[in-house]
């Protein structure tokens, strides 16, 4: 079946549309980090990035004059709003390990129907593990929240009822964002409550490409 899919920007922007004004918030590497391009009208929010900056910015426009040494955790150039600082990579993770960030948006492989979180590893020789700062994320952030597609490219779901992967985190994604929808992950009844159904999405056609199960 074939449905709707938001891109990438779109799924972004609607993250950061529940961002609360002066929030701290950290972006994993992957497509959280498009998350900086959409703070919206009127609202700030203090981006965090992992290799030690407080204070991302946009990403610079293609042609843009930008300073090719700032970059976030993923290598992208950014840029710096006013009042951003830098500091070496210790003091970065202190922050993240002690509860000083407010939110943490993640990509994932799998988010179970209790909050567990696994984004690290796959069975796929050709992708190498690679957990980078995200553990620390998932225990050190007040609250995460996962931004990934609704299903892997072969069309698995990646919102399942436990995680087959290696875990990042147990029970500690709070809201997932997709492609297809909003959720808030229901850890007592292992279930996920829709938030939001984008437009064309049917709740049916929605649970069928899930793992878990949704209510409304």
């Amino acid at each position: 079946m074939s449905l709707p899919r938001l891109t990438t920007h779109e799924m972004a922007a609607r993250l950061a549309a529940d961002i609360t004004d002066g929030a701290y918030v950290n972006l994993g590497i992957g497509m959280p980090v498009t998350v900086a391009n959409h703070v919206p009208a009127g609202r700030q929010v203090i981006y965090h990035s992992e290799n030690g900056i407080l204070g991302v910015g946009r990403s610079p426009e293609p042609g843009e004059d930008h300073d090719p040494d700032l970059i976030n955790a993923a290598k992208d150039p950014v840029t710096l709003i006013e009042g951003g600082c830098y500091f070496d990579t210790a003091e970065s993770f202190a922050m993240m390990r002690g509860g000083h960030l407010d939110l943490a948006v993640l990509g994932a492989f799998q988010v179970s129907a209790t909050g567990d979180l696994a984004n690290w590893a796959t069975h796929d020789a050709t992708y190498p593990p690679a957990v980078g700062g995200a553990m620390d994320l998932a225990v050190g952030a007040k609250t995460v929240y996962v931004l990934m597609r609704h299903t892997a490219k072969d069309g698995t779901p990646k919102l399942v009822e436990a995680c087959d992967l290696p875990l990042t985190g147990a029970a500690c994604v709070s809201r997932v964002y997709t492609d297809l929808g909003v959720f808030e992950i229901d850890r007592d009844n292992a279930a996920a409550k829709v938030i939001e159904r984008f437009d064309g999405v049917s709740f049916d056609a929605l649970q069928a490409v899930t793992g878990l199960t949704l209510v409304e």
